[in-house]
């Protein structure tokens, strides 16, 4: 982390803190459904305006596409921000001009207050100059505190960046510290678990993983392009045929750079995709045609606990079976269940993320008994990509 400053290198008192957070809550009937987003940033709110920093809270909402919609307005989520950090939160009509201005201008220091979405203006998506110079006009440092929206060069998360002084938020540093723990400089040997539906929408994470670690373990659907491409028949299972050659050149490369690729070596088949379908424990020479793999079988996460007990690290996307449909939830849970024992007993660093991941995690009931869960979505599996995240880049020391 020595790369980015952080808050500790930043006395806030009597300053306007530019504080970008991810306030992109998903709402019902306009009530806010799950509040992880706000209470991961609460703590950096809390400690600048503990400091006596005036906290000016920027934050998209929606896809409003580039224009006023009161649908979309992130007046909704001031009083539940309110309730959370239990002190009031001022709300401003805009985020830059007069109404911005004269909220920021009349802020005294601990004040907190929430500027309405970035996106109703073009310029947040274009990282427009100007409006990232609009923005800044309302703060004397920056600090950057929502991952999750760190893949994206847009005015509030890279323009403005590069304008004002900038420091990771507490969240950002604890995300950052992690994803180091995790490739960057890891305790090895090092495992990764990379399930989901499809091969095609994890190519570069594969390609960057087999450099990177020393198994790679490959789940969920994306496993019966694999076994299809070994020969093997995988009845009506998901399968992406037609990337069978492009499976054999990720093996072969993979075992080029010492990375040893483990698949299912059983699996839990049934003729419908339902909860609590009809199903049978199946070995992977005697899947009929009328079948659908739709979880790692007894022997596969044997192997694959096996496989954690001897790991130092743990990274973590996508689950290996059709986890949302008991009984498929079954080998997805019991490697949860192994990967927070063994982190729990200090035997294991592992590091979880993706919207699947997350949702798995938390029905296995382990969540937070892994060393770090991320909720950021695209920018945690571009990171695992090898991408640069704009996002981050801009908080680099120079």
């Amino acid at each position: 982390m020595t790369s980015f400053r952080t808050l500790d290198e930043l006395d806030p008192k009597g300053k306007r803190i530019l504080l970008r957070v991810d306030l992109n809550v998903p709402m019902e009937n306009g009530k806010v459904t799950d509040l992880t987003r706000i209470e991961r940033v609460a703590p950096t709110i809390r400690e600048l305006a503990r400091k006596g920093g005036k906290v000016v809270l920027l934050a998209h909402f929606g896809r409003p596409k580039g224009k006023p919609d009161p649908k979309e307005s992130l007046g909704s989520v001031a009083p539940v921000l309110e309730e959370t950090l239990r002190k009031p939160v001022r709300f401003a009509s805009d985020c830059i001009g007069e109404a911005a201005a004269s909220a920021v201008a009349s802020m005294r220091e601990g004040d907190v207050l929430l500027l309405e979405n970035t996106r109703f203006h073009p310029g947040e998506e274009k990282n427009d100059p100007g409006f990232a110079k609009s923005l800044a006009a309302n703060g004397d440092v920056f600090v950057n505190d929502a991952f999750s929206a760190a893949h994206r060069a847009h005015a509030s998360t890279e323009g403005v960046a590069h304008l004002l002084p900038s420091f990771a938020g507490r969240a950002m540093q604890a995300e950052l510290e992690a994803l180091a723990k995790a490739l960057d400089t890891p305790r090895r040997p090092v495992t990764a678990i990379v399930g989901g539906a499809k091969v095609s929408t994890k190519l570069e994470l594969l390609g960057n993983l087999s450099a990177k670690v020393e198994t790679l373990i490959i789940g969920g659907g994306m496993a019966n392009t694999f076994l299809a491409a070994r020969g093997i028949e995988v009845g009506r299972s998901l399968c992406e045929q037609d990337l069978a050659k492009t499976a054999r050149e990720i093996d072969a490369k993979a075992e080029a750079k010492g990375c040893e690729v483990m698949l299912p070596v059983d699996a839990v088949v049934a003729t419908e995709f339902k909860a609590q379908a009809a199903h049978r424990v199946a070995a992977l020479d005697d899947i009929k045609a009328n079948e659908m793999i739709l979880d790692i079988g007894p022997r596969s996460v044997a192997a694959i606990t096996a496989k954690l007990r001897g790991a130092a690290t743990l990274v973590w996307n996508g689950p290996v079976g059709a986890f949302e449909l008991p009984p498929f939830d079954a080998g997805t849970d019991a490697i949860a269940r192994e990967a927070a024992a063994l982190t729990q007993a200090g035997k294991l660093v592992s590091i979880g993320g993706g919207g699947d991941t997350v949702a798995a995690l938390n029905r296995a009931g382990v969540a937070d008994k892994l060393t770090y869960v991320s909720t950021a979505g695209g920018a945690f599996l571009e990171w695992l990509e090898g991408k640069a995240l704009p996002g981050v880049e801009a908080l680099r020391k120079t």
